[in-house]
């Protein structure tokens, strides 16, 4: 059994770590262009902007495993199956994009005004703004972005294990809540709150450690 716990929680944390990638990847870049097509921004596009926000509200809508299941036919066009880890990771980074970058958007309108008016008047370009100003202002709260993003997707795995996505979801419902082994419960249980705890805290250190050094 023990073997069978290490399995699921590499399993998991495959599933995690590969989401998680392709979350930043897209959600970064999404939540950065909601910020800059805003009212008043540097790259202002009203219809723009309202669309975007417009598909990112009704994707976040959705209840995962609602989600998970409707998007089936996508996720066997995407890696030839709906059953399995690799499968599971389709609708996790679905799922998490635009909760994603609707933390992105929060974390880049934290930058204050004041910033990104003095590089426009030293004759920075948008993209100048973005690279050098909003993402590096914004470091911080997009490091515990991030962690929360990670953590939203390690309970989503979990569910996915009720489809037979793999991982510590499905060692717990098929031996666990099936086989009503509470033992097994319980561990899966606690595997999910330290892996959770861990994230947490390396989330908060660097956070506060790139707050520190910005002190000095």
């Amino acid at each position: 059994m023990n073997q069978m716990l290490i399995k699921a929680t590499l399993e998991t944390l495959y599933m995690v770590f590969i989401a998680t990638s392709f979350t930043v990847l897209f959600g970064l870049p999404l939540g950065t262009v909601l910020v800059i097509t805003s009212k008043g921004h540097i790259l202002e596009n009203q219809a723009l902007h309202k669309t975007l926000s417009y598909v990112v509200n009704m994707a976040r809508s959705l209840p995962f495993i609602i989600l998970m299941i409707f998007i089936i036919p996508f996720t066997r066009l995407i890696v030839g199956t709906s059953i399995g880890t690799n499968a599971a990771i389709v609708p996790l980074v679905v799922a998490a994009i635009p909760f994603f970058a609707r933390i992105v958007e929060s974390a880049l309108y934290e930058v204050e005004g004041g910033v990104v008016e003095a590089a426009i008047a030293m004759g920075a370009s948008e993209w100048e703004i973005i690279r050098q100003v909003l993402i590096p202002e914004a470091l911080p709260s997009l490091i515990l972005g991030t962690t929360i993003t990670i953590i939203n997707l390690i309970g989503y795995s979990a569910m996915a294990g009720a489809v037979g996505g793999g991982g510590i979801g499905d060692l717990a419902i098929r031996y666990g809540y099936h086989r009503f082994r509470l033992d097994i419960m319980a561990e899966t249980i606690v595997i999910l709150i330290v892996l959770v705890q861990l994230l947490q805290s390396t989330g908060n250190l660097l956070a506060n450690s790139i707050l520190k050094h910005r002190k000095r």
